[in-house]
């Protein structure tokens, strides 16, 4: 019998002596040979998709259909997705394969990513320390060559942490760039999705295929990401000589900072006065005390609004980490007038820092304000003598940029002495993506690579 005899339509069936050609009627041939058409031009364009067979895992935060999403909580454990979540289901569409899940802390809250669902994801570069967080399942596989590009979530530095504490980039995006569905689309401005990767070529694409209007997401931004017509790579190119970048440091000793961040970043930052930028030592634009109790209020707020139903049944309680409670109770206390005066105190820094970038194309700090650190320690109790009066103080280096809703990526400095990674940020105006991406581009080329291998992988 031919070979697909058996799949042909019953009428066309027929026996023939063995080696006669099985000849079909002419219009089923037209048929067979539109259908190898349709056929071959599905695969061409599917292997034009930019991420056409990437295996991908996708943050525990987020869904990916048929695979858990346990956020590192125990509460979550053993639920399967049914449905991808908006970013997912738009990198599956480029063409990824998505194989599994990154590793979290529990709910994503703090910058040290272990949770007693799956333990804790140490660092690439050095296996008894922590990867970092929230993002440090992505940021680990990422540095460990496991994945090509990956995708995070930010809302303290979990894009940027991570990338930093093993030798990657983080993109925190322009609020509303990579849109997310949430029960509550207006009130929570906090935390966004975003790439990670080990070029700033791959960290844009993967911001391409991310971003996007979407009409289910009312803050989502809807103009394109790459300028009009432009190749992704020809348009990462850009002559930025004559910018002027303003360093902010430790925030004239405000911030507690480990020995040896600030000359690894300084050195780095020299890199653009190669370029033919200008860098100045800039003050920061409001009170960074107001600045923090602004943070927190809206912090607890949203993460009680987010855990709250958890906490309310005693069973559930038991089973949060101490600092999550520690989040929701503080939410759960809060007045109404609390929150109208953290967000008027928000909109005041906003101003405060669009003033400054009236001065300065673009802002740059620490990425953190300690080396990756023992991967038994939750979080720091204290930095170069100075007491951590929360679990995530020690991260304040990075809110700036979430309160702003504005664009920020971790670019890696050189290793510590000690072969420690870490980074440093730049920040743009709101809804500057793509100048960020330039300057870090340009930052590339007279870096060469930044994301390096660690030694596990025989270097």
């Amino acid at each position: 019998m031919p070979r697909g005899h058996d799949r042909l339509p019953r009428a066309y069936r027929r026996r023939e002596p063995c080696g006669q050609r099985h000849r079909l009627p002419s219009r089923t041939r037209s048929a067979a040979r539109r259908g190898r058409d349709r056929r071959s031009r599905t695969r061409r364009q599917a292997v034009s998709r930019w991420m056409h067979g990437f295996p991908q895992a996708i943050k525990d935060l987020s869904d990916a259909k048929g695979l858990p999403t346990t956020q590192g909580s125990p509460l979550l454990v053993g639920q399967i997705t049914g449905q991808d979540s908006l970013m997912a289901e738009r990198m599956r569409a480029a063409g990824a394969i998505i194989i599994g899940k990154t590793n979290t802390p529990e709910f994503g809250l703090g910058s040290q990513s272990y949770n007693p669902v799956f333990g804790a994801t140490r660092n690439a570069f050095d296996p008894s320390r922590t990867a970092g967080g929230s993002s440090g399942g992505a940021a680990a596989a990422l540095a460990m060559r496991m994945l090509p590009v990956a995708d995070g979530s930010d809302m303290m530095g979990s894009l940027r942490n991570p990338a930093a504490f093993n030798h990657v980039i983080g993109f925190r995006p322009s609020f509303g760039r990579v849109p997310g569905l949430a029960a509550d689309p207006f009130g929570q401005q906090l935390a966004t999705n975003g790439p990670m990767g080990r070029t700033v070529e791959d960290v844009a694409r993967l911001l391409e295929t991310q971003s996007g209007f979407d009409s289910r997401v009312p803050l989502s931004l809807g103009e394109p990401l790459v300028p009009a017509g432009g190749d992704i790579a020809t348009a990462l190119e850009r002559d930025v000589g004559g910018l002027k970048i303003g360093w902010m440091g430790d925030w004239r000793g405000y911030l507690a900072m480990e020995t040896g961040i600030l000359p690894l970043c300084e050195t780095a930052l020299a890199r653009f006065t190669d370029l033919g930028c200008e860098v100045e030592t800039v003050d920061l634009p409001f009170d960074p005390e107001t600045l923090w109790d602004s943070w927190t209020t809206l912090r607890h707020w949203a993460v009680a609004g987010n855990l709250g139903a958890h906490y309310a049944d005693p069973a559930s309680r038991a089973l949060l980490k101490p600092e999550a409670r520690w989040e929701i109770e503080r939410g759960l206390r809060l007045s109404a007038q609390a929150i109208h005066v953290a967000n008027v105190q928000r909109g005041d820094a906003y101003r405060a820092w669009s003033a400054l970038f009236e001065r300065f194309d673009y802002l740059a700090m620490p990425s953190a304000q300690v080396f990756p650190f023992d991967v038994e320690t939750h979080w720091p109790h204290e930095i170069a003598g100075r007491t951590m009066d929360s679990y995530h103080r020690w991260m304040e280096v990075v809110i700036p940029a979430s309160m702003l809703g504005a664009p920020a990526i971790s670019l890696p400095t050189r290793s510590s002495d000690a072969g420690l990674p870490m980074g440093f940020q730049l920040i743009g105006k709101p809804r500057d993506d793509w100048g960020v991406l330039q300057l870090a581009r340009a930052f590339e080329t007279v870096g060469g690579d930044l994301a390096i291998l660690p030694p596990a992988l025989g270097v």
